[in-house]
């Protein structure tokens, strides 16, 4: 059994998956950190100053003993129920990013990588010549 697991584990396929699932983490911070600190604040500065990150509806009570600050962190530590459209937008915009450039990643190895040549057409008789054939030999027999 532990040699069938280091056989597994071996296989290029699931070292290829694991260092997939590692660099995408690792890609994955990096475009939350460009929707974040980049391109949502640009946002905001061509909104007027709009911060999506703090924009919520309050769907629940605000507890009578809460002292912090009414934003959308806070509020949602509070245990607050919240519909968070600014946070929604946000992710969504990081997905787009990330689907946009894995899409490029994809795209230009297509283009690096040699093109599978497709397999010849087996050479023989057609399929006319076949009945033919058989035509023959019917009437011969």
């Amino acid at each position: 059994m532990l040699q069938e697991f280091k056989t597994f584990i071996a296989r290029g396929n699931v070292l290829d998956l694991a260092v997939g699932v590692i660099i995408g983490a690792a890609f994955g911070k990096i475009v939350a950190s460009l929707t974040d600190d980049v391109i949502m604040p640009f946002i905001g500065l061509i909104t007027g100053g709009i911060d999506f990150s703090n924009k919520f509806v309050v769907l629940g009570t605000v507890p009578a003993d809460y002292t912090g600050p009414m934003t959308y962190a806070g509020l949602k530590a509070a245990g607050v129920a919240m519909f968070g459209y600014g946070a929604f937008l946000t992710a969504i915009i990081n997905f787009l990013i990330l689907a946009f450039v894995i899409f490029l990643i994809v795209r230009q190895a297509n283009r690096l990588l040699p093109k599978k040549e497709e397999p010849a057409a087996p050479t023989g008789p057609t399929e006319v010549q076949l009945l033919a054939e058989i035509r023959d030999a019917l009437k011969k027999g």
